[in-house]
């Protein structure tokens, strides 16, 4: 870092929306939209617009991130320009979302989300994110991205960085 001071963040609970100029929350608390299966599953409906662009084609990995604490230093963000990332943790313990608004090319004043149990997300194409940032060990999440064979990501080092606070 060079000489000038970090800039702060307020983490604050991710709602849908407050979310939604980057994405969907992919929330599975409350009633289902559906029950299925005989009356013994209930389904919450297409949650998010996926988008894998003309070339791409839907890929769902797992990620096992290493887990992160508050206070938490933001030195880079990321964005994805040919298709939409979801990330759906295989636990139910919190993580920190991470978005910026775009402005020319360039992150804006990011914004800091805290999930609650069953919360996931989907960031639209093109935008500016934080890397998977769990707090909690295992960081185990599904990710239904964008797979093919152009360039798809885009990273944009933040100097100074944020320090994000809970």
């Amino acid at each position: 870092m060079t000489g000038a001071a970090m800039r702060e963040i307020t983490v604050q609970p991710l709602t849908a929306d407050a979310f939604a100029p980057f994405g969907e929350v992919l929330d599975a608390s409350g009633a289902p939209d559906r029950i299925i299966n005989a009356g013994l599953c209930g389904r919450h409906h297409d949650l998010a617009k996926l988008d894998f662009g003309p070339d791409g084609r839907a890929g769902i990995s797992i990620f096992n991130a290493q887990a992160r604490s508050l206070p938490y230093q933001l030195d880079l963000l990321e964005r994805h320009p040919e298709g939409s990332q979801a990330f759906l943790p295989l636990t139910g313990e919190p993580f920190l979302v991470i978005v910026a608004p775009d402005e020319g090319d360039a992150p804006g004043t990011p914004l800091a989300f805290m999930t609650a149990p069953h919360q996931g997300v989907n960031f639209r194409r093109g935008t500016w994110h934080g890397v998977l940032t769990p707090l909690a060990e295992p960081g185990l999440f599904a990710v239904v991205d964008r797979i093919g064979t152009s360039a798809n990501l885009d990273e944009y080092p933040l100097d100074p960085p944020y320090v994000i606070k809970g």
